[in-house]
């Protein structure tokens, strides 16, 4: 039976351990890297590019025309001079057919250190169910580990829920093995109902409301609102199919 492995936070991640044996990954960071992401996406952007920092971004933007990408950022939940906050409803506006060179402190990190990976997708509360979909069909003699990117190497409040949810939406589909981490973050899911309220309960949340950011807050809690599977692919993060859920 496969076994669904979740990690509380990139730091935990083992480079070494990802590349071993037939390991499919899904990365979270709900708040907001792979909601930004995947939002992105569905908005029409060619792909998106995650970086580790704001000098990789900047040496590879040098690539690309103005016209053909966006460059955006935070670090530490702070914008990065230069940069288009990493704000879904800000991209929205001008990413159609373009690039997103996207940093974060947290998720496009979790994203490269996961790149050796069989298959590495990325998910969000918005695209949840497509990947659990497409998982399904992949899985039978792999390992699935999801990663929370968590906050800095604290757990984060909101990748826990968005894992459960993902857990949910595999579990619908057939019988997995959960490790106990699988499990709490399945029946913490499972307990709380109304995903704006826990979105806005986290450390994250409270600093994107106190921004005025509540907006990007309610992107983030729609469940199910696109099929794209996105996966990282020599990278760069594009869409592999459009799953009928």
């Amino acid at each position: 039976m496969t076994m669904i492995h979740l990690l509380m936070k990139k730091e935990d991640i083992r480079e070494e351990k990802i590349v071993e044996g037939n390991k499919v990954v899904v990365v979270l960071d709900i708040l907001l890297a792979t909601t930004t992401i995947v939002s992105a996406l569905k908005d029409g952007a060619k792909d998106v590019i995650p970086v580790l920092d704001r000098n990789e971004a900047i040496e590879l933007a040098k690539e690309y025309h103005q016209d053909e990408c966006i460059l955006a950022g935070e670090l530490d939940a702070k914008p990065i001079d230069g940069f288009v906050y990493p704000s879904p409803t800000i991209i929205k506006e001008t990413i159609n057919g373009k690039t997103l060179i996207l940093s974060t402190t947290n998720g496009t990190v979790a994203l490269r250190r996961s790149s050796s990976a069989n298959k590495v997708y990325i998910a969000s509360l918005l695209n949840n169910p497509a990947i659990a979909g497409a998982i399904q069909k992949v899985t039978m003699d792999h390992t699935i580990l999801i990663i929370c990117s968590g906050n800095s190497g604290e757990t984060s409040l909101e990748d826990f829920y968005g894992a459960g949810h993902l857990i949910e939406c595999l579990v619908n589909h057939r019988e997995y093995e959960l490790t106990d981490a699988a499990k709490a973050a399945l029946y913490f899911y499972q307990g709380k109902v109304d995903a704006y309220e826990i979105l806005l309960d986290s450390y994250v949340g409270k600093l994107l409301d106190k921004y005025e950011q509540r907006a990007d807050l309610r992107v983030a809690a729609s469940k199910g609102i696109t099929s794209i599977v996105p996966i990282l692919k020599k990278g760069k993060v594009v869409v592999e199919t459009i799953y009928s859920v």
